[in-house]
Formats: C-alpha cells, structure tokens, sequence
C-alpha cells in the first residue's frame, strides 16, 4: 500500500473486537495483589477495567499476526487480495477466498502440470491428478482423493483460467461411490441417507 492512498479511517482493519473474543486474553490482576486488597470494590473496579484493556491489547496484537498468514486471515484477506490482483467479494466464505488466495500464490510462474496440480489441491483439499493430452491441447483433472464435486468450483475453474495457456482446453473427473462399495451397508441404513450423501459415503 503507497504512502498516503487511504485517507485516514477509510480503510476497515477488522470491527471492535467483543467481549467474548477478548476474554481469553484477558488476565486476572486481583491474583497479584494481597488478600486485603480483594474486599475493596474499587480496587476490584481498578483491576477488572487494566485487565481489560490489556486483554483488548493482546487480542489485537494477536488478530493482526493472523492477519499475515492466509489460513488465519479474515478481515486481511482483502489486502492479499489487493496484492494478487484478485477481486474482493465480502459475501463469500473467508474459506473461499483462501482457497482462491492460494490457488493464486501456487499458480505464479511458468505453468506446469504440477502446478494445475497444486491449484487444484487448493480448492479439493484432497489428492488432484492432472492428465495431459497434448496432441488434442486439452487436459483432465481428476479429483481422486476426495469424493463428490469441491464446493468452490467456480473459484477454481476461475484460477485455472487465469494460468492455463488460452489454446488448452480442459474438463474435470469426479469420484463417486460406487454400488458394490456400498455391499456392507443395510437397506435400511440407505433409506436413512441422502442420493448425495451415497454418492460419497466411504464405507
């Protein structure tokens, strides 16, 4: 961010933090002190309001660090977004945005197979495999760690538009669950699941 961009609170870095989030960093000074000290109410007023205040400074401190990692981040998210070149939607998921932030950082550089491998992974959080079909300038990649379709498709699929080559093409292959892996399971305890749910139930 250069010098003098913003004008001064024109940028949100984060709302007031609650009482229940500053809690835990809150500490118990009345325990410093000795025990005539803890029957008078002003002192006990004192030490409840320092207490606080240091429990907001620490909570700070430690939303600010999280803020420089991209699986911690929330409110910062939109910086690393601003730093990527990615656009910001505040109505998605902190968890979508991750994933597209990561996809972003992975997919910098010459593109690879392994690294439409690595975007991917981004988004299914499961083993990705990519095969090449040079001769047809298309590519397959295959979600085989997981079952079912990544929540974030269009994340991803925007990603992969972003460092694929324009003359490739692509499409993708899912893995389901299949009738004979459901041999151990009872009629009944099929009827207490989804369609969905089957087609993605390990067993």
């Amino acid at each position: 961010m250069a010098y003098g961009e913003y004008q001064y609170g024109s940028v949100q870095y984060g709302a007031e933090p609650d009482i229940e989030s500053v809690q835990p960093y809150m500490p118990n000074l009345m325990k410093y002190l000795p025990p005539y000290w803890h029957e008078i109410r002003e002192m006990k007023e004192i030490q409840k309001t320092t207490g606080e205040e240091i429990g907001n400074s620490k909570y700070i401190v430690d939303n600010l660090l999280k803020q420089c990692f991209v699986q911690t981040a929330t409110w910062g998210l939109t910086f690393w977004e601003r730093e990527l070149g990615l656009t910001t939607d505040s109505s998605k998921a902190y968890e979508h945005r991750r994933e597209i932030i990561w996809a972003k950082l992975r997919g910098a550089g010459t593109t690879t197979k392994v690294m439409i491998k690595n975007v991917a992974m981004a988004f299914s959080g499961g083993e990705v495999e990519v095969q090449e079909y040079p001769a047809e300038y298309r590519f397959v990649v295959r979600f085989i760690g997981v079952k079912g379709i990544p929540a974030n498709m269009p994340g991803l699929i925007q990603s992969l538009n972003e460092i694929k080559p324009a003359h490739l093409a692509y499409t993708f292959q899912y893995t389901f669950t299949v009738w004979n892996m459901l041999s151990n399971l009872t009629w009944n305890g099929a009827q207490q699941r989804t369609w969905n749910e089957l087609k993605v139930w390990e067993g």
